[in-house]
């Protein structure tokens, strides 16, 4: 029989397992594991490649969406980024992924949350793509978003200097949230201000985020549609 209550015995491993698309690629795949990874928080990887024929019924073995991210624990099965990282952040309060103060944790959750629903434009004109280092010519919308990311980023940076690199100080949820749209900047070469610059080289020198960079670059797979989104109209990732 089938367990099909948490507090049942459990069917999945008793070990975080985080299933993933490829690292070059998937953007939500990166915000839980970044987050998990830059603190230290021990965790088993599933990778399945992208844009396959069986892509999604793989997937669909660990998600019910057949969507990346997933995490497994014991009986618990997630499919959503921000959950995860929330069910996380909750199972280890010690790597204080999200700050201390009050106000600025709800602040840190609006803007995660944000990311969700959030530039969109942004995100379907340039999709995460790590081993691209090019210029694209922006949309009017697009550029909005990038506007409202980087007063977001220059706000709060100026606001915890001193106290960290990150957009609270020290590398939190948020950040790993903010990292997918961090890279787009950098893959399709916006001209950003000094503070924006910094915030994203913050990231970039993380050694977490140092190790999926490494790995992404590395990875075999390609995305027709992604590495020549300049001839073919965008979609989002």
């Amino acid at each position: 029989m089938v367990a099909t209550n948490i507090h049942d015995k459990p069917k999945y491993p008793p070990k975080l397992t985080l299933v993933i698309g490829n690292k070059n690629y998937s953007s939500w795949s990166l915000r839980p594991w970044l987050a998990m990874a830059a603190k230290s928080i021990p965790f088993a990887e599933v990778l399945i490649p992208l844009d396959h024929p069986n892509t999604k019924q793989q997937v669909l073995q660990y998600s019910p969406t057949g969507q990346v991210p997933a995490l497994k624990y014991g009986n618990l099965l997630l499919w959503e980024s921000l959950a995860i990282i929330e069910y996380v952040a909750e199972k280890h309060p010690e790597a204080n992924l999200w700050p201390e103060e009050q106000e600025y944790r709800a602040l840190a959750r609006a803007l995660a949350s944000e990311v969700h629903s959030g530039f969109q434009a942004f995100r379907a004109h340039c999709p995460m793509n790590l081993r691209r280092r090019a210029a694209r010519r922006m949309s009017a919308a697009a550029d909005e978003d990038v506007m409202r990311l980087c007063n977001y980023w220059r706000k709060f940076r100026l606001e915890a200097a001193g106290n960290g690199p990150f957009l609270f100080g020290e590398f939190g949820a948020v950040d790993a949230m903010m990292a997918p749209l961090a890279t787009r900047i950098r893959s399709y070469e916006v001209p950003v201000d000094r503070v924006t610059n910094e915030y994203i080289d913050a990231i970039y020198n993380l050694p977490a985020f140092q190790k999926w960079y490494q790995a992404a670059v590395a990875e075999p797979w390609k995305i027709a549609s992604t590495d020549n989104i300049d001839k073919l109209r965008p979609t989002m990732r």
